[in-house]
């Protein structure tokens, strides 16, 4: 409540409530001036609070309304309460400050003493709503050459100078408490100052009220700033964490109060060069502390520098003020030494690269068999295997130094190995060397598939000989339309052929959970630091050596797209997504995928203890039932994606949790609902996830390591 005394307060606006009987007089008196203005603003703000995304709760409502009044501007502006007008006026440095980090600085008390390069640092900070409240000192009046750095006008000469920063930081945010002292500081006064502070920022000309001031602040134990507006220098003194440390770092030596009062320019110079330091001054200021008193009354400050000084103050208020590490010292912040290493740009442009010269197609029999075995897929094209020839058989050898964390207990790589091993029975059976298969154990592989090479043929594997040779990963978007139940019961069909099952979700709900559920897992892929690693690690420009990995173009990428994945590389980026349990976004292209395909397919078997060569050999099996559905849907003119979710290889939730230590919990439960959603019972499990759907061909294919490294086996 404020009464009608109160109308002539020279810097601080009357916040009324209606609600209040003598609030409320004093408005009818303001409604009853003929020159006051008022202007209601509460119904742009009100949209502008509708439009924000992820909107906070402020629970305010009309009753919570104010009518505040500008003395100087003889203007009533008519906002919404503090929490919902700064909800709105901060809204804009998320998340550079987050939400929280925002309600942790807004217990902070600054005071700037000097309102000079102290204007532009106070109203910075109640810009940034970098702290709760500020206390101004300045004894000085404004002139007109003050204003080739204070941001004033010409209306507020002969103001005093702390009481213009209060009145623009009022006309910015009325509920922020401002408190001035226009009697600037002094020996009686500098304790006051400092007393509840939590941050000193010291601004001010004159030397000794520069010393006295360090000297209150670490009496009272608190960080004190300082900007000087030379090269950018900035100081930090944190007499909080160091309250033996001398003033300015020790520059002035035991150097007493009394010594710097009262001095002439001259008498100035030697303290001045000693905290400035000679060599480290602009040539400019330099040679201008020379012409202070002869030819130029004081030492120049220009507005830019002043600028870039109160963002730098701002900068470490933030840091101190949010308890982030920050030890005492100085540095500099030059601009011009920075333009004077201006460069180029580095062009990170992912330009076509020479297609290299074409391999000559393999003219003996087992050799196209190999080469045939080497098109299989694998999660991110590790080709995880080694291929060798012996007397009669063609062994394809898990090989354990490719392999992710993703591809637990090598059971990716199995599902990769019996992809391969369906390729080389394909082109076996089309060159009539088809003969038994078998999974092995040895000592220098956890499996290895065995292809015997006969003297017989299958149809149905010789047909899909050439299609093996062709089969690709198409990454485009989808056109959408229902998949028939001819092709969709002619595909389970061919994973059943394998020993293997296909569960399928077909249904726009069903499609629009499992997007919801992938993109999530993608989410944790990209927040998982060694997940994220490994993610990037596997992708190639079409500069890089393309024999392995993920082509980027591949990934058929829109521009919006393009520029998402560059900010996906950043570590840093992750960690700080992670920090605020935020980066939904980071899922959109799995989403957008998923919900432009016309069905999403997991091939499973059937887990049975026992079963002849072990766990490893169950999901080859399964891999090659991949192959063959894989193959039969691209026969159909399907386009078929692989899908990865993170937790598709896990079986326990230990094993999620080693995964991934901060979102295993996250992991088990979308690894439950996608079960659920394919209807996957307990005693099978999923070999691999494909998305199917009707799109463009693919604009590029992945490649393969050569055969030159397929080695006989003696």
């Amino acid at each position: 409540m404020v009464g009608e005394a109160d109308l002539g307060v020279e810097y601080r606006p009357l916040v009324l409530d209606p609600g209040d009987p003598d609030d409320e007089r004093a408005l009818a008196g303001l409604r009853g001036t003929t020159h006051i203005e008022f202007n209601d603003l509460r119904g742009l703000l009100a949209a502008e609070f509708g439009r924000l995304n992820d909107p906070p709760e402020t629970g305010e409502g009309s009753a919570d309304d104010r009518w505040v009044y500008y003395p100087w501007r003889r203007s009533v502006v008519v906002l919404p309460g503090p929490r919902t007008f700064r909800a709105i006026r901060l809204d804009r440095n998320r998340n550079k400050l987050t939400r929280a980090e925002q309600e942790r600085l807004s217990t902070l008390t600054v005071g700037i003493v000097g309102q000079s390069v102290g204007h532009a640092i106070a109203y910075t900070l109640a810009q940034e709503g970098a702290c709760g409240a500020l206390r101004l000192a300045d004894f000085d009046e404004l002139e007109l050459s003050n204003l080739n750095r204070v941001p004033a006008t010409l209306f507020d000469i002969g103001v005093n100078k702390a009481i213009v920063t209060a009145r623009r930081i009022a006309e910015l945010d009325p509920y922020l408490p401002v408190e001035v002292r226009g009697g600037g500081v002094d020996t009686d006064t500098v304790d006051d100052f400092v007393a509840g502070l939590g941050i000193v920022v010291e601004e001010c000309d004159s030397l000794d009220i520069k010393l006295l001031v360090r000297e209150a602040a670490r009496r009272r134990k608190l960080p004190l700033i300082m900007e000087t507006s030379d090269r950018g220098l900035l100081d930090v003194e944190r007499f909080d964490l160091e309250p033996e440390r001398r003033p300015f770092h020790g520059l002035l030596g035991d150097t007493a109060v009394t010594q710097l009062r009262g001095l002439s320019t001259r008498d100035k110079a030697p303290y001045v060069v000693g905290l400035l330091g000679a060599r480290d001054l602009s040539a400019r200021m330099a040679g201008s502390l020379v012409e202070v008193g002869e030819t130029l009354n004081s030492w120049p400050q220009l507005g830019g520098d002043v600028m870039l000084g109160a963002a730098g103050v701002a900068t470490v208020v933030r840091r101190i003020g949010l308890g982030r590490p920050l030890r005492s010292g100085r540095t500099r912040l030059d601009i011009e030494q920075a333009l004077d290493a201006l460069a180029d740009p580095d062009l990170d442009l992912d330009e076509d690269a020479a297609d290299p010269e074409p391999e000559q197609p393999a003219r003996a029999p087992v050799d196209r068999i190999l080469a045939c075995a080497q098109r299989a897929p694998s999660g991110g094209n590790i080709q995880p295997w080694s291929l060798h020839t012996a007397p009669g058989e063609i062994r394809i050898a898990l090989d354990t130094r490719y392999t992710t964390a993703m591809d637990i207990g090598y059971r990716g790589s199995a599902v990769a190995v019996g992809a391969a091993l369906y390729n080389a029975r394909a082109a076996a059976a089309a060159h009539e060397l088809l003969g038994a298969h078998e999974y092995r154990t040895a000592p220098d592989t956890p499996l290895a598939a065995v292809l015997h090479i006969g003297t017989g043929t299958d149809p149905a594997l010789a047909a899909d000989y050439p299609y093996a040779l062709d089969r690709e990963t198409n990454r485009r978007l989808g056109y959408g339309g229902p998949i028939p139940e001819s092709v969709l019961a002619d595909l389970a069909a061919a994973a059943a052929a394998e020993g293997a099952r296909m569960r399928a979700v077909t249904e726009p709900p069903g499609l629009r959970a499992a997007a919801t559920l992938l993109a999530e897992a993608d989410r944790v892929r990209y927040l998982t630091p060694q997940l994220h690693r490994e993610m990037f690690a596997e992708m190639r420009r079409p500069t890089d050596d393309l024999s392995d990995g993920i082509d980027i173009r591949s990934l058929e990428l829109a521009p919006d797209e393009r520029a998402a994945l560059e900010i996906g590389r950043r570590a840093d980026v992750m960690a700080q997504l992670h920090s605020w349990s935020a980066g939904a976004a980071l899922g959109d292209y799995a989403r957008d995928r998923v919900r432009s395909s016309s069905a999403v397919v997991a091939v499973t078997f059937r887990r049975e203890s026992g079963a002849e060569g072990g766990e490893l050999a169950g999901y080859a099996r399964a891999g090659a039932g991949v192959q063959r559905l894989w193959i039969r849907a691209q026969r159909a003119g399907l386009a078929v994606q692989p899908m990865s979710p993170v937790f598709l290889f896990s079986q326990t939730r230990t094993e999620l949790d080693a995964l991934s230590p901060a979102y295993g919990s996250r992991l088990c439960t979308l690894q439950g609902r996608f079960l659920e959603l394919l209807e996957v019972p307990e005693q099978e499990s999923v070999a691999l996830v494909l998305r199917l759907s009707y799109a463009a061909a693919a604009s590029v294919r992945s490649r393969r390591r050569p055969l030159s490294g397929t080695k006989p086996r003696g």
